[in-house]
């Protein structure tokens, strides 16, 4: 099986391509540095010599305040650039199967208390990275009405070692873990700490990616996600009962907003796969701690 992966050298392309080489597929595991998902051009020579039977679209910019800093960048790399792959794969490989990833975010906030969502629910975007999401998301069923093979899955938040330290639990990870070592103050900022979010580890996340590639599970539209919300308060009091320190928690006024919340259901994913998360929340946090413990640690 020949995979083409984009965004190969993120945090989920990484493991993704480590996972599909050990399964004994054929990756071409493209990243920012050797192909340019915004360049038309690029996209359609890279797919026609890879010919595969498979392609996987991770490549994003993923993090909501650099998408709101430059929403046009946003636009170009997170819908045009997912035009650019969608085309190449109907003009040069139009065969393979595609997995679009998506986001959970497509669906905007709910109140606290709300059912999860389901495949079904209203897409409401509230950021512009969630816009610029959407519009491919959407872009990808008008793919998929053309003749193209391809299934959309919207994942929520997964996490584990080496997540990216500007995402809110690898933050105060990484920040416990300076304070343990004595290179920062015991003092943790945090913003809107009710809000309800449902967390997966990053593993989980890829089992389901892997899942979705098997040409015997229909194409559509999938839930990524564990059906359980934590606030965020509770998050950063799980990984506080894993240390020592004892920081102050201080509210920043400019982050503070209502309480809302986001949980997904997966149950189609389940029916149509066997898929379930294997690995427990207390897992997710207990290896992102000691990441950040042996990243510090060696850095001083």
């Amino acid at each position: 099986m020949r995979v083409f992966v984009t965004g190969a050298d993120g945090f989920v392309g990484s493991r993704l391509v480590a996972r599909l080489r050990g399964r004994g597929a054929s990756v071409l595991a493209t990243d920012r540095a050797d192909l340019d998902i915004t360049q038309a051009s690029h996209v359609r020579a890279a797919l026609a010599e890879a010919r595969p039977d498979a392609v996987v679209h991770l490549a994003a910019i993923s993090f909501v305040p650099a998408a709101d800093a430059d929403p046009a960048q946003a636009f170009r790399v997170n819908y045009l650039g997912t035009r650019n792959v969608l085309e190449a794969v109907r003009r040069g490989a139009p065969r393979a199967r595609v997995l679009l990833v998506s986001s959970s975010t497509v669906y905007g906030p709910a109140a606290p208390g709300a059912a999860p969502f389901d495949e079904a629910a209203a897409l409401r975007p509230a950021t512009v990275y969630a816009r610029s999401k959407a519009a491919a998301d959407l872009l990808g069923a008008a793919y998929a009405a053309r003749g193209l093979e391809l299934v959309r899955a919207r994942p929520w938040n997964h996490s584990g070692a080496g997540r990216p330290d500007h995402f809110v639990e690898s933050s105060f990870a990484r920040q416990i873990a300076e304070i343990e070592a004595g290179r920062r103050e015991a003092r943790i900022a945090v913003g809107a700490l009710d809000s309800l979010r449902d967390f997966l580890h990053v593993d989980d996340v890829v089992d389901a990616y892997l899942a979705l590639l098997a040409p015997s599970v229909p194409a559509g539209v999938y839930n990524v996600a564990s059906g359980r919300g934590i606030t965020i308060r509770a998050l950063l009091d799980a990984l506080l009962a894993e240390t020592h320190v004892r920081p102050e928690i201080a509210a920043d006024p400019a982050r503070l907003r209502p309480p809302d919340a986001s949980v997904g259901s997966a149950a189609k994913l389940a029916a149509r796969t066997g898929w379930a998360p294997r690995r427990s929340l207390a897992q997710v946090l207990a290896e992102l701690l000691e990441h950040w413990r042996s990243t510090i640690g060696r850095n001083v």
